[in-house]
């Protein structure tokens, strides 16, 4: 029997939309983005929201799943035999079921919502981390009644449609651009760098000395997540994702260059030969900062990022960086036309209510007045950023 003490709706909308969130027991400061997502979604849709929140009690179901799947080899007789996590029943239909999920071995949360298919027309989900060396089948066998996957990692789309047997498409990340927009007060710039989460110790140190010298203001991480590899990641838990975005925001607005590198950058043994497009590209042009860094070297980065200058290529380990900001800095016309593209180009194509649209597009569901208000703004703002072009 379910037990709706620990897992619950947190908003109730009047809206066709369900989502289902794992914002309450996983709280990295990396998974701050897709609950961005998250919230957007409900702006703009007045979506129903469900938290899973019993993290003990699913994952003592989890691990007795797994143990259950591998010894029958049938997913339906595990599931039976399994006890479920605290659930939640529905008690009305929907159009559109979304969950949202920062990686794979979330996945088994949908037990949470025993009904969810029959109480809902379509379903499409969106996984943001995928990495083809890590699918748990397992997990992944879950997704099997769902309409249409959606994963935030290009490389890894054709091994997930073949294990779910449904059909998957890549879904770019995003940014909640009318948040990150310096628009309609741009303020100073008065931050000359940001380099936040991974960096490289070469070229964090040639940022110091220029700080230690007064020559820059230069805003960074003085924290480590941890020993060993939580280390290189610098990882950290919030306690309120919509804060932290603000306060990123808030930077970001004041931030003359802002480093962005493809992700996981530091650790090539963990990716291989995948490349991926990380979150601070997108938050980075939404705030008219100039990018600095290694993107990926794929078609799909030059397809989304098509503009002159995107991204000012830095190699990960740059000693002699305080030479090519100096280049920089000798042609302002340049950089201020830079700033008005990166923002232009966010707020047309690269906000979260655009990766909506596709959702809905691949059902042929009419976007909601709500959607086409954000579109309107979004317009506004790009706009409002091509008036800084020279």
């Amino acid at each position: 029997m379910g037990n709706q003490a620990h897992s619950g709706f947190s908003v109730r909308g009047s809206g066709k939309v369900l989502m289902l969130s794992m914002r309450s027991i996983a709280t990295l400061v990396a998974y701050c983005t897709i609950y961005e997502f998250e919230d957007v979604i409900t702006e703009v849709t007045g979506a129903d929201r469900i938290d899973v929140s019993d993290e003990r009690a699913l994952e003592r179901s989890r691990r007795a799943y797994k143990l259950l799947r591998f010894a029958t080899r049938s997913p339906a007789l595990a599931g039976r035999m399994a006890m479920p996590p605290a659930t939640v029943s529905l008690d009305r239909d929907y159009e559109l079921f979304f969950p949202v999920f920062n990686h794979t071995h979330e996945l088994y949360a949908l037990r949470s919502i025993p009904d969810w298919r029959r109480r809902c027309r379509f379903a499409a989900c969106f996984v943001s981390e995928v990495w083809a060396h890590l699918l748990p089948q397992y997990l992944l066998e879950l997704l099997a009644q769902f309409d249409h996957v959606f994963v935030g990692m290009k490389h890894c789309v054709e091994d997930v449609a073949r294990i779910v047997g449904r059909p998957c498409s890549y879904l770019p990340v995003a940014a909640d651009v009318l948040q990150f927009s310096p628009w309609p007060q741009p303020p100073e710039r008065a931050i000359d760098v940001c380099n936040i989460g991974r960096r490289s110790a070469v070229t964090h140190a040639a940022f110091l000395e220029l700080a230690r010298a007064r020559r820059i203001l230069y805003y960074y991480d003085t924290f480590a997540g941890g020993a060993g590899k939580d280390r290189d990641q610098r990882t950290f838990r919030v306690h309120d994702h919509r804060e932290h975005r603000l306060l990123l925001a808030q930077l970001l607005r004041r931030t003359k260059y802002y480093i962005a590198n493809r992700s996981r950058v530091n650790q090539p043994g963990y990716t291989g030969a995948n490349q991926e497009i990380s979150y601070r590209f997108y938050e980075g042009i939404a705030a008219g900062a100039i990018l600095l860094g290694e993107p990926p070297e794929t078609e799909t980065f030059r397809e989304l990022f098509d503009w002159p200058d995107a991204v000012i290529r830095v190699p990960f380990d740059c000693p002699d960086v305080a030479q090519v900001l100096a280049d920089l800095e000798r042609d302002p016309q340049r950089l201020s036309g830079i700033r008005a593209q990166n923002m232009t180009q966010a707020a047309l194509r690269h906000d979260w209510v655009h990766r909506l649209g596709q959702v809905f597009d691949a059902f042929g569901l009419e976007k909601t007045e709500g959607m086409r208000a954000r579109e309107r703004r979004l317009e506004a703002v790009a706009q409002s950023s091509r008036k800084v072009a020279p």
